[in-house]
């Protein structure tokens, strides 16, 4: 059983030998089909090698740039927020500032017109006093007139009383 593979083995070797043998032989003045296909892959070897290469720059090369671009927008953004952040509090500080004053103004407006009704108010008392007083006066003086003795006064009119006619 073993000469038996050995001898099929070996006929199988022979015959692979021929056949490689057989293939590398030829003519040199024509190129074979072998030949071309061997250098149409070698072409695409060298071609897809090159794409490979130069999508892998533009690829490295669009990636910086976006990079790039990237650190711009968000330093803007920081700069419009942070330039943001200032107008509010500039104009936090002038409506404060604003109100202070307003309150102030309003305080000093207060207490001018509370003066001014007081004063209001106490000419208004002594010009009612004094009303008060003349009109007091003159009902004292008719009913003296009249003959009436008057609550305090303990004098007498001078003149009777006249009576109502009917």
């Amino acid at each position: 059983m073993k000469t038996k593979l050995a001898v099929i083995l070996g006929s199988a070797l022979l015959c692979a030998v021929t056949q490689v043998g057989a293939q590398n032989s030829g003519s040199t003045d024509k190129s074979s089909a072998s030949g071309d296909v061997k250098k149409a892959a070698k072409t695409t070897a060298t071609d897809t090698k090159k794409a490979t290469t130069t999508t892998g720059h533009t690829a490295k090369s669009g990636a910086k740039e976006t990079a790039k671009e990237s650190k711009t927008v968000a330093k803007d953004t920081a700069s419009g927020a942070k330039t943001g952040t200032k107008d509010t509090e500039k104009a936090g500080k002038t409506v404060g500032q604003d109100s202070k004053t307003l309150g102030k103004d309003t305080a000093k407006d207060a207490k001018a017109v509370g003066k001014d009704t007081k004063e209001v108010a106490k000419t208004a008392a002594k010009d009612t006093k004094d009303v008060a007083k003349k009109t007091g006066t003159t009902i004292r003086d008719g009913v003296k007139d009249i003959g009436h003795k008057i609550k305090g006064d303990e004098k007498t009119a001078t003149k009777p009383a006249e009576t109502p006619k009917n």
